[in-house]
């Protein structure tokens, strides 16, 4: 099972609910599927949420920190990634449509700290609704009788041809042998959208596409190309079936974006398609997302660093008007937080009464470090969070500040800009 990872993290429970208290440090355990060699892993939101340490243990043994690169809260799945020492082994997605009740399935995963254990069972309903909590609903769930434990979210639940028909996610407490996994298919429709090279890379290559399965077989087809984008230079046109990007062959909207992502705006890439039956390669040459020098998001510093400005758009007054903070650069070396992690900050100099951060327990005197996966050295920097064309799916945002020497985090939901 070398496609199948134990994710181990550390978080703090904070026991009294006030959001900057000192809490206990809590393991958590849970596990996650490659779907790309370069150490994308797809695994359950719930697992990597909120963690102060995150550290991914391969099938050879191997232990590397991981960071949490996209994640879709609503769906309760993310993407982490590590640096593995060479490319790692990817486990084959199969469909979940054409599911039989009864039909035989494996969980495998980290159950109870158990690594690749492996509980067989059988497919027991298919659309399940659950309600996990007040906070946490599943629809169209599969549910199964093969043991599905503490360990085992973010696993695979595979056919015996070994192929994934859902991600373990959930179990019915206080009942024995009712698990219950994402269908695949739902499932690599929100693995393309995270994967996203606009989300990731900040790049761009204007293509809509569909998934389309014909009996046993996969393809994905061209809907429609966004006028002037790279795709619509390259000559693709509604109806072309995509076979392959570059190296990587394409059979879903998942792999499109695989073989995009982490590629510089300038690349140009061979994509090979069909066309009314008859193969031809075109040349496809990725843009920066809104005319910027692209850069990845997805990358081993634990808050990259945005070095571009999306809008110019009265900057300070935006953050004022969405954050409900006025923010300064730190100056002098003292200032700028030597020994710690972090390269610099912004120090909070005014909060807004009733605003999303003062709700959220920020003060004036705070220092900003971080926002979601960024750190926030300059001004540039936040206008560029708030400014993100996928800001929807990484609202709320994690901020991360420094008091007392002390770091601190929280989530502020905030409004979606205001151009």
């Amino acid at each position: 099972m070398p496609s199948i990872v134990n994710i181990h993290s550390e978080k703090t429970a904070r026991d009294n609910g006030t959001l900057f208290t000192k809490g206990r440090k809590v393991n958590g355990m849970g596990t996650g599927i490659v779907v790309d060699e370069r150490g994308y892993i797809v695994t359950n939101y719930h697992v990597v949420a909120d963690v102060d340490v995150l550290r991914v243990t391969t099938f050879s043994g191997a232990t590397y920190d991981a960071q949490v690169v996209s994640y879709d809260r609503e769906q309760d799945l993310a993407i982490i990634q590590i640096n593995a020492s060479g490319p790692l082994a990817t486990m084959p997605l199969g469909t979940s449509s054409d599911l039989m009740l009864g039909e035989s399935v494996l969980a495998i995963g980290n159950a109870f700290g158990y690594t690749d254990s492996v509980t067989g069972g059988m497919v027991s309903s298919l659309s399940r609704n659950v309600e996990v909590n007040e906070k946490q609903a599943y629809k169209n769930l599969i549910q199964t009788d093969a043991s599905i434990n503490p360990g085992n979210s973010g696993g695979p639940l595979v056919n015996l041809d070994g192929e994934v028909i859902g991600i373990n996610v959930a179990i019915r407490a206080g009942a024995q042998r009712i698990g219950f996994a994402i269908p695949v298919d739902n499932a690599r429709r929100v693995i393309a959208q995270l994967l996203s090279i606009e989300h990731l890379c900040s790049t761009y290559h204007g293509l809509i596409g569909r998934d389309v399965k014909q009996g046993s077989l996969r393809e994905f087809r061209v809907q429609q190309t966004k006028s002037g984008s790279p795709a619509s230079e390259a000559g693709l046109l509604p109806g072309d079936v995509i076979i392959k990007v570059g190296t990587i062959p394409v059979v879903d909207a998942a792999d499109f974006e695989r073989a995009c992502l982490g590629q510089l705006a300038g690349t140009v890439l061979d994509v090979v398609i069909e066309r009314k039956g008859v193969p031809q390669t075109l040349k496809m040459e990725l843009a920066a997302l809104s005319g910027q020098p692209s850069h990845s998001i997805a990358r081993p510093d634990r808050q990259p660093t945005p070095t571009t400005l999306t809008s110019q758009v009265r900057p300070l007054e935006r953050t004022w008007k969405m954050f409900g903070v006025r923010l300064e650069k730190l100056e002098t070396a003292e200032e700028r937080l030597v020994g710690t992690k972090y390269r610099g900050g912004l120090r909070v100099t005014q909060v807004r009464q009733e605003s999303p951060a003062q709700r959220n327990g920020i003060k004036k005197g705070d220092i900003l470090v971080g926002l979601h996966l960024w750190e926030t050295v300059n001004l540039d920097n936040v206008s560029y969070v708030l400014d993100h064309p996928q800001l929807r799916t990484f609202n709320p945002l994690k901020f991360y500040i420094l008091r007392g020497g002390e770091t601190l985090y929280g989530h502020v939901r905030i409004a979606a800009a205001q151009k």
